[in-house]
């Protein structure tokens, strides 16, 4: 069980800063609610100092001077630069991405099938197909896969235990029980219909390892 200080914090929660989980929640790209009419309202900025949701660019007039980042979308999923990500939160193990000749991190977990045979590395978390030299796929992912009940699990299980209290058999290895570790901070899945929009598109091109091998390149026709 994960104690907490006299304070009532988790002690896995004082590894991260106060920003991090309340951003990972957060849904963006939706029309601003405070410039509806204006041209660009779309809300894809965050101010990690206020921690107030998402923000359009007209909304960050009033944040002069806070730390702010910019989301962006890959796929449907949000991801954010490593050049904005890394001045701020440790982001080693996290799969690195090649979009659009800048280098990216996912910030939640994709669902993924059971890797594909020949897959020799795996998210310690989801089990979506990695390169060798990462942990875990999504920002998301490394939270729950650092934290002391998973590791504390996850050695177990490899042990061949199984006596856990109700609050430790919460947290498995496996896709499901990682959605219910997931409930608390990550937005919903996007609506199947912009899938079924996608698929009517020509099919993306099949991702390459970038020519140092430390991220992969995703190619869209």
């Amino acid at each position: 069980m994960m104690l907490g200080n006299e304070n009532g914090v988790k002690e896995d929660d004082n590894k991260w800063p106060p920003w991090l989980k309340p951003l990972l929640g957060t849904r963006f790209f939706g029309q601003c609610k405070n410039h509806p009419s204006a041209h660009k309202s779309e809300c894809n900025m965050y101010c990690l100092d206020c921690i107030n949701g998402a923000l359009c660019s007209i909304c960050l007039s009033s944040h002069k001077d806070h730390r702010a980042i910019q989301i962006r979308r890959s796929s449907y999923h949000d991801v954010i630069r490593v050049s904005e990500i890394q001045k701020y939160l440790e982001i080693t193990g996290i799969q690195t991405y090649v979009i659009n000749s800048a280098k990216i991190v996912f910030l939640n977990e994709r669902p993924q099938p059971r890797p594909g045979k020949g897959v020799t590395n795996t998210c310690l978390v989801c089990d979506r197909s990695l390169l060798d030299s990462f942990s875990f796929c999504s920002i998301g992912c490394k939270i729950v896969g650092t934290s002391k009940d998973f590791r504390k699990k996850k050695m177990s299980m490899e042990m061949g235990g199984s006596d856990y209290s109700e609050e430790e058999s919460m947290i498995d290895i496996g896709n499901e029980s990682v959605k219910r570790i997931f409930r608390g901070f990550t937005p919903s899945t996007p609506p199947q219909m912009a899938g079924i929009y996608r698929s009517a598109k020509r099919r993306k091109g099949i991702p390459h390892r970038s020519p140092m091998g430390g991220s992969l390149i995703l190619e869209y026709c």
